[in-house]
């Protein structure tokens, strides 16, 4: 294999992993956590959460990883016949639609729509549990599709 299309896919399999592994800890047990506490402290939890996730580390992983699979997308697609590119080429893919599209378009909105919710608001427990609720699922997937994308770099990598 390609010394590049290995680093990419190195790489890849790295950021997947410790992506999914952060979503792996929100879906086993964060969530679940954090709905086990009144309502209010575990909206007012989330949001705390929504904005401190916003940093240099997760976003360098998150955005790095994504970038990555930008990069393995097309290398693996330039380099087909090359053995195990096709397993990096479906890595790359599932990852930027499993995982980062879906954040885009899933979860980050309904954070943004959290972040509108104040605890003294009658109603903010319901908003909160229907949050934690679609919020959750879609976090499975991203789970499930940064897991798979880990998976699939590694066996690229080993058809090296």
């Amino acid at each position: 294999m390609d010394e590049f299309l290995q680093i990419l896919a190195l790489l890849g399999l790295l950021g997947a992993g410790t992506i999914g592994g952060v979503f792996f800890a929100f879906s086993s047990f964060v969530m679940r956590s954090l709905v086990a506490l009144p309502p209010e402290m575990g909206l007012a939890a989330m949001q705390t959460i929504n904005v401190r996730v916003l940093n240099p580390h997760f976003l360098g992983c998150f955005m790095g990883t994504a970038l990555i699979s930008v990069g393995c997308v097309i290398v693996g697609v330039l380099r087909l016949e090359t053995a195990g590119s096709s397993f990096i080429l479906c890595g790359g893919a599932l990852y930027l639609l499993g995982t980062f599209v879906i954040t885009g378009v899933c979860n980050v909105p309904l954070n943004n729509s959290l972040a509108l919710v104040s605890q003294a608001d009658p109603s903010s427990g319901d908003k909160w549990l229907s949050y934690a609720r679609r919020w959750t699922l879609w976090n499975h997937l991203r789970t499930v599709s940064a897991l798979l994308a880990t998976l699939l770099f590694g066996l690229g990598l080993m058809q090296a």
